[in-house]
């Protein structure tokens, strides 16, 4: 069976680029234009501390491919824009979590995926155990689950993105 390609099909209306009164410009404010970079380009700094880690590695596999959404995974929180804290967050973690997020330059962004990272999860009685790393380092996204699936990690960067887009258009109008 072969694809057939309509190639007689005719757009209804004009396009955006046919309508603009300069041939080939399209004009924008910037900082519209900054957000729509920084959405498009997110670099997650990972921090994998138990069976999350295991789904968000495989949310970069080929079955979902982050990168098609313009996400790099990043080793180093002077480049990384994104902290996604997947795991359990034990007391003597907390000060590295900490730390890492300091170094992370402005604008930054945490995610916190998976049951242990948003509240301690079934080790919550636990005397070493974090209630949630937003008790540390302030969180963005929270995302359910235990563990969450690749899915859930993708929508709650498409969440995030909606975020980022957002603050552009509320700080644009005050």
């Amino acid at each position: 069976m072969a694809i057939e390609v309509n190639h007689e099909r005719k757009w209804p209306g004009r396009s955006l680029l046919q309508s603009l009164p300069v041939p080939g410009v399209i004009t924008a404010k910037a900082d519209y234009l900054f957000a729509l970079a920084r959405k498009s380009s997110l670099w997650p700094m990972q921090f994998g501390l138990a069976c999350c880690a295991i789904e968000m590695i495989s949310t970069y596999m080929s079955h979902h491919d982050l990168d098609r959404f313009g996400i790099v995974p990043w080793p180093s929180p002077r480049q990384s824009d994104v902290m996604i804290v997947a795991g359990t967050v034990v007391k003597k973690m907390a000060e590295p979590i900490k730390l890492l997020y300091e170094q992370m330059p402005s604008p930054k962004w945490v995610i916190a995926m998976g049951s242990c990272a948003t509240c301690g999860g079934p080790y919550q009685h636990s005397y070493s155990v974090v209630m949630g790393v937003d008790k540390i380092i302030p969180v963005d996204i929270y995302i359910p689950g235990c563990p969450p699936r690749p899915e859930a990690l993708m929508e709650g960067i498409l969440k995030l993105q909606e975020k980022i887009m957002k603050e552009q258009k509320d700080s644009a109008e005050a």
